[in-house]
Formats: C-alpha cells, structure tokens, sequence
C-alpha cells in the first residue's frame, strides 16, 4: 500500500498514459479490504456464542480474553521470522482465536460445572483448573504440531503454508500460558463480583 501511494506521488507520467498496480499486489490489496470486514465480523460472532453459551457478558470477555495475546503471539513470531503479513497470516489468526477461546471456554465450563455442584468458589477456580490442565495443553500441542511441517516447508506453496503456520504456533504459545495462568485469576475477579448475576446457588459462593 505505501510502495502504490509512494509510485503514484512520486512518478510523473506523460499525458494519456497512467500506472496501474495488478498481480499479487492488486489480490493483496483487494483481500486486506475484505478481511477488514470479515475478520471483525468473525470476532462479533464468536463474543455473541460465548454469550449464549455462559449467559454473562463478563463471563464472555473473560474467556474471549486470550484472543488479543494469541494475535500479539502471532504477530510476534511472524516478525521474528521475518516473515512479511500477508492474507494466509490473517487467515491463520482467525483459525487460532478459534483455538484460543476453545481453551477458555473448556476452563470454565469446568469451573461453572463445579460452582453448580456446591464447591466453594476458590476451591472450583484452582480443581477446575487443574481438571482441564491436559486437555488445554494437548489442544495446543496437537494444533501446534499439525502446523510446523507448514512452518519449515520450503517447497512449492511455502509461501502461503510459512505465514499461516508461525502465526498459530505463535499464538498458541502465550494463549495457552494466559488461559492456564491468568484466566483463573481473571475469573477468580469476575466471578466474586458477579456470583448472584450469574445464578449460583448461595451455597457456592467462598
């Protein structure tokens, strides 16, 4: 976008005659356009079953939560990398804020079942935890794995394979520590203050 901006400032052209950009700039420039609208329509929707799964609003943003550090992950090792954005890395930051919120959404619904069952909230926050510790890890390790022959090819493709691949794998690193380590907490915080909110019997507040 800034080389297109630059050439058509910069570049005096004879009268009649003009620059017109195509090719893979042009695809680029034209699926940017698109993911712009598509990738905030995405996020809207997953925020909108989050709701309708656990009723509660905050209870939505905190597992949505580690969406913004899985995307920083991302981003991250696609610079570590070298590797320039492109529509395959957006394509694969879509796929790993599915990833992410699932993580969440398995640890909480852990949590929800044991404060339904009468447990003391600390008591449900840290057995919660623990109980989905394995398969929040071997979620991230399977999809983790899945990608890296994607992120060290080097044949034909590896140009849209490399992009998609790192940004998984990098999401999946700090969104499976923010889900494991902080989203307790950050429940442990909504959940004191939203208990009654949140249709809990009295019995399993701590």
């Amino acid at each position: 976008m800034c080389a297109a901006a630059t050439s058509a400032r910069e570049v005096k052209l004879p009268p009649g005659e003009w620059l017109q950009w195509g090719g893979q700039f042009e695809n680029l420039r034209a699926a940017t356009a698109r993911l712009s609208i598509v990738v905030p329509i995405c996020f809207a929707l997953i925020l909108l079953v989050l709701y309708l799964s656990l009723g509660n609003l905050a209870l939505a943003a905190t597992v949505f939560s580690p969406v913004p550090l899985a995307l920083a992950g991302g981003v991250f090792a696609i610079a570590l990398r070298g590797i320039p954005f492109s529509v395959s890395s957006a394509v694969g930051f879509i796929a790993l804020s599915g990833v992410a919120v699932l993580n969440g959404l398995v640890l909480m619904a852990s949590i929800r079942r044991r404060l339904e069952a009468g447990e003391p909230l600390e008591q449900a926050i840290h057995l919660g935890a623990l109980e989905r510790l394995r398969p929040v890890l071997m979620t991230a390790l399977m999809a983790s794995l899945g990608f890296v022959p994607m992120a060290i090819a080097t044949g034909a493709g590896a140009e849209v394979q490399k992009p998609l691949a790192t940004a998984v794998i990098g999401g999946l690193i700090t969104s499976t520590l923010l889900t494991l380590f902080v989203l307790p907490a950050l429940t442990r915080m909504v959940l004191a203050k939203r208990m009654l909110a949140y249709g809990l019997p009295p019995g399993s507040r701590s």
